[in-house]
């Protein structure tokens, strides 16, 4: 009997109180993170500014917070759209096969040969930078790892002596693929996900940093983080603060994607 994985507890309550404050901490914290205040520019943390300001006077605290927003938005838009690709593309390779998968390996290949983040880059460029193109951009350069593991998974079930029953039987193919592919492939799914969320986040925060990522008056975290380097000798803080959000995060969902596949990996094999 394998003993099962203690939960990763901390990294639980660290991604859910970090949810929490970021979506329901502006409707507490009221001050508004587009506010010039002139008279306190690169103020350092203090009681009327907890986190401190940035170059033009704006309270830093709600500039997270609002970041906050649109950096968890983009990482789980990102990684729900990526593992979703990866999850149609790789079941269809895996049950279908012949010419099928030959298409799919050359279309993984061809994604693979270029780096991700040059990849990134060069779409990034040649877009107007938003949510909704970050979403798409980070998207498309991350599905291939998941389609992959999908697909080796799908062939291991396709073999299977009922799967092979089912398709001599002329049972329509959704039918078996919801209702026996997906729950044996939701595991890897999940494991995906949250790791392919902490890596939307840190690949949001790299395009934002060379200034491909949000435009102004938007933001996040990879900007707020991006605005603070040119000060960094003289307000530490700019950039302290958002870089210690996108550690906690990333560090929170690469502990929680770790113990999903420990749980997978004690799944018995059917």
């Amino acid at each position: 009997m394998i003993a099962s994985s203690k939960p990763p507890l901390f990294s639980f309550y660290l991604f859910g109180i970090m949810l929490i404050v970021l979506f329901l901490g502006p409707y507490v914290y009221t001050v508004s993170p587009y506010a010039l205040g002139v008279d306190a520019i690169l103020q350092a943390p203090s009681f009327s500014h907890i986190l401190g300001t940035d170059r033009l006077g704006r309270d830093l605290l709600s500039r997270i917070l609002q970041g906050g927003q649109v950096s968890i938005i983009i990482g789980v838009g990102s990684a729900l759209v990526a593992t979703g690709l990866g999850l149609i593309a790789g079941v269809i390779a895996g049950y279908v096969q012949g010419k099928t998968d030959k298409a799919f390996v050359i279309s993984v290949d061809l994604f693979l040969t270029f780096p991700t983040f040059f990849l990134l880059l060069a779409l990034a460029s040649y877009m107007e930078a938003s949510v909704l193109i970050l979403v798409f951009i980070i998207s498309i350069t991350g599905w291939m790892t998941t389609a992959r593991l999908i697909r080796a998974e799908s062939f291991a079930i396709t073999a299977k002596p009922f799967i092979k029953i089912l398709r001599v039987a002329r049972v329509h193919p959704l039918k078996i693929l919801f209702k026996y592919y997906l729950p044996m492939l939701l595991p890897i799914f999940l494991v995906s996900f949250t790791f392919g969320v902490g890596g939307a986040i840190l690949a949001e925060s790299g395009l934002s940093y060379l200034g491909l990522g949000v435009t102004p008056p938007q933001m996040s975290w990879g900007s707020i983080l991006s605005e603070g380097k040119e000060v960094l000798d003289v307000a530490w803080w700019i950039s302290f603060f958002p870089g210690l959000c996108i550690f906690l995060v990333t560090f929170a969902m690469i502990n929680i994607s770790d113990y999903l596949q420990k749980l997978s990996n004690q799944q018995p094999k059917h």
